[in-house]
């Protein structure tokens, strides 16, 4: 399949036909994960989490050892309060 790169506003990219799409198994909205790799663009659906997030499960992938800490987001900006 031939497709053509054009220009949308100040960026540029290409149309997906709907079975490309479908076999590849990515919807309107996934995220993907884009990269190059020998001159060639390879996109790859992000896996995505269905159902249910077990907390213990997400809990375990934290590094030992890594220590939380605070961000500062700056002064407050209209009438919220801190």
């Amino acid at each position: 399949m031939s497709v053509k790169l054009q220009k949308w506003g100040n960026s540029q990219g290409i149309r997906l036909a709907r079975h490309l799409l479908e076999h590849a198994h990515i919807r309107v909205g996934d995220e993907l994960d884009i990269t190059v790799r020998d001159g060639c663009i390879i996109v790859v659906p992000l896996k995505r989490i269905r159902g249910k997030v077990d907390l213990r499960k997400l809990v375990s992938r934290i590094p030992a050892g890594h220590a939380a800490g605070e961000n500062d987001w700056g002064p407050p900006v209209g009438r919220e309060e801190w």
